[in-house]
């Protein structure tokens, strides 16, 4: 039997390694093993796909299906994870992707073109961003030009975020609010990362006493 690398050794930071194992180890087997539900063949493809068996066209569906199913994750375009993840956040991690082309225009230089970011990954809840590469296309070097952004956006991730959210606390205390709400950004993290956040928040929270 192969022995696979434990999260710990793969040199990842706090935010990744949360979300890792959140992915592998509280979703589907719990055993570090992953099985993922993609559903992007919508933009992908067309209609097509969906001939076979039109509930499938139902994104509910399709969520509903991952969940029930064990699925470590289900990977979507930002359109349908606006309007369809909300009911299901949570309960299955959402694997944002944030590039997607159609089948219309020729494949002679495939590119995929973003129309999501990695801030709306974080804004949704999602543990993980999907990119689709196309290697070998005369349109190479736009696509990794592309792909870049998209890693140096990654790596700043949680991190920004969690700073970013500090901040608007501690401009509501300061503008003369009683107190703070957060909901997903706190249960949406690894138990003790969580923990840690809302310590953070306690601290912002005992500068301001009430007389």
């Amino acid at each position: 039997m192969s022995t696979r690398l434990r999260l710990s050794g793969c040199g990842l930071s706090a935010g990744k390694r949360a979300r890792l194992h959140r992915i592998l180890y509280k979703h589907g087997l719990g055993n570090g093993t992953a099985l993922f539900l993609p559903y992007d063949q919508g933009l992908e493809h067309g209609p097509r796909d969906f001939f076979a068996d039109p509930i499938a066209a139902d994104p509910k569906y399709i969520v509903r299906l991952a969940l029930e199913g064990g699925f470590n994750g289900i990977a979507i375009q930002i359109g349908l994870a606006e309007k369809f993840y909300w009911d299901y956040a949570g309960e299955v991690p959402l694997i944002l992707k944030l590039n997607g082309k159609t089948d219309i225009p020729s494949d002679a230089r495939a590119l995929s073109p973003l129309h999501a970011s990695v801030e709306d990954a974080v804004r949704l809840g999602a543990d993980a961003v999907g990119y689709t590469l196309y290697v070998g296309t005369p349109a190479q070097d736009a696509d990794f030009a592309q792909y870049r952004t998209v890693r140096q956006d990654a790596q700043r991730g949680s991190r920004t975020s969690d700073d970013v959210m500090i901040e608007k606390a501690q401009e509501s205390m300061a503008a003369g609010a009683t107190g703070l709400i957060f909901g997903r950004n706190i249960w949406q993290r690894d138990h003790d990362e969580s923990l840690r956040f809302v310590d953070r928040l306690r601290q912002i929270l005992a500068k301001y006493p009430t007389p």
